[in-house]
């Protein structure tokens, strides 16, 4: 399975923060938010990464090959791996979708666990997700919603019907965390429709969720994974980052 990482954007919301720094490579404890989740990920068992960077690209790459090293030594018995760095000339009038878009020749037909580079959770997060029975895994956390957040409405059988900001948050189940497991069949349905949105409706500044909303009317979804008991947090703002600091677990940080 790769994972891919999506970690092009500029995070204006968190500056001065980032004005010389990728939000990825914000610190919380002695580690960055990159290297969290990458450490979670190799935990895990994965070796093969797919980085898509854009805003100071220059810095995550060296950043990934100085930390992870053995990552770009030949993949086999449990050591080694890959990374690839696809780099995203847009970001700066593009919103993710595109990014994902260009992890086309990597992810399409392929098991990939999505992930936002800039999330902060626990470890263990990562390990049920990858555990999980289905093929097809969508995080979610339970909180007071407002308009923000990537909101998830369920049907009573827990099959999703609607995934967007825009929903009624009083519908809601809760949050979509940022973490998708994607099977081979998926992830083939995923970049068919992507194909659509990006070469022929140009939907380029729009969040991939839209994707997955227009895949459930053809049948294509996920299982939902409540990770609400777990710590997780995403850092929009200088706030959000100073609260985050506060709020995480000792045995994390």
């Amino acid at each position: 399975m790769k994972a891919v990482i999506l970690a092009a954007g500029t995070a204006s919301r968190l500056r001065p923060l980032t004005l010389h720094t990728p939000k990825s490579l914000l610190r919380v404890g002695e580690r960055t938010l990159l290297q969290r989740s990458m450490d979670a990920l190799i935990s895990s068992g994965i070796r093969e990464f797919v980085i898509v960077t854009g805003y100071l690209h220059e810095k995550i790459e060296t950043f990934v090959r100085e930390t992870y090293p053995e990552l770009f030594l030949p993949l086999r018995e449990h050591r080694g791996g890959s990374v690839r760095f696809i780099h995203n000339a847009d970001y700066a009038t593009t919103n993710n979708i595109y990014s994902l878009w260009l992890a086309r020749p990597e992810a399409e037909g392929e098991e990939v666990l999505l992930l936002d580079s800039d999330l902060l959770y626990d470890p263990q997060i990562v390990k049920r997700v990858l555990e999980d029975k289905h093929d097809n895994v969508l995080t979610l956390i339970r909180h007071e919603l407002g308009e923000e957040e990537m909101k998830v409405v369920m049907a009573g059988d827990g099959a999703i019907t609607e995934i967007s900001k825009t929903c009624d948050p009083a519908l809601a189940a809760g949050e979509s965390l940022g973490i998708e497991r994607m099977g081979k069949a998926y992830t083939t349905a995923l970049y068919k429709e992507l194909e659509v949105m990006m070469e022929q409706e140009h939907l380029e500044n729009t969040f991939y969720e839209l994707a997955f909303q227009r895949l459930i009317a053809k049948g294509n979804t996920f299982s939902v994974l409540d990770v609400s008991d777990l710590f997780s947090c995403e850092l929009d703002t200088v706030e959000d980052f100073e609260n985050a600091k506060q709020r995480i677990p000792a045995n994390l940080f």
